[in-house]
């Protein structure tokens, strides 16, 4: 892949050779896609330590992690759970020093999860064949982000100021439905306050913020305070 060194990444979490096979099996045709490649580049920055790219696939590798207790217990599928890593942050734009000016409910924190649920359906629509599956992936995506909220979803206006909004007609029915009752748990006027309603979900949140975590050691304060303004002068 351009720039990015996936055998790298898995070293660095020390994983075995075996670890590392049961893990591209469910994710390489993801990382491989010309949308994600894109990602492990400038301008796609997680902040300003690592690309987005990168970020997701120690995301994926986390949630992987966390997963090992939950293997063959309580229905708990460990592909879904790294498709939901895989998918949650694959949103349009780059997020930083990008100018688009939004409501602050509309603001990139808030308003990803909705925009990467609709791209990867557009992007990947080969995952999103079984019902079950897609409601497992869609509602992991959209709730990754909690105790945040997220935008809830509208396909008869753009109240999210969704950048990505016209790829909603792309969507099934089906698909519409899972966004819209996905989005209603744990409404609070235009944003849904809630978790995840299944485990792989939850896991995958806590990876997140795990990974996004140890990232955040030695940015700079600007880096951080660019979660709120989406102005990063470290990245210009």
């Amino acid at each position: 892949m351009n720039n990015f060194d996936i055998e790298k990444i898995y070293n660095k979490y020390h994983l075995t050779e075996e670890e590392k096979r049961e893990i591209d099996i469910i994710i390489k045709d993801i990382y491989s896609h010309t949308e994600f490649i894109k990602r492990c580049e400038k301008p796609f920055y997680h902040h300003d330590r690592v690309t987005l790219g990168q970020h997701i696939i120690e995301d994926a590798i986390m949630t992987y992690i966390l997963s090992r207790k939950y293997k063959n217990k309580n229905n708990y599928d460990i592909s879904i759970a790294l498709k939901i890593a895989m998918f949650h942050d694959l949103y349009t734009e780059p997020w930083q020093n990008n100018g688009y000016n939004t409501k602050f409910l509309n603001k990139h924190g808030f308003r990803h999860p909705l925009e990467a649920v609709i791209n990867v359906i557009n992007w990947y629509p080969q995952y999103f064949k079984n019902e079950r599956e897609s409601r497992k992936i869609i509602d992991g995506i959209l709730h990754h982000m909690y105790p945040l909220p997220v935008d809830r979803f509208n396909d008869t206006n753009n109240n999210a100021e969704l950048i990505n909004y016209d790829l909603i007609e792309n969507l099934t029915d089906e698909q519409k439905r899972i966004l819209y009752l996905s989005t209603s748990r744990g409404k609070i006027g235009l944003v849904s306050l809630s978790k995840s309603k299944y485990l792989e979900g939850r896991v995958m949140s806590r990876a997140d913020k795990k990974v996004s975590l140890g990232n955040y050691k030695g940015s700079k304060v600007g880096s951080i305070i660019s979660l709120l303004n989406g102005k990063n002068k470290h990245l210009k």
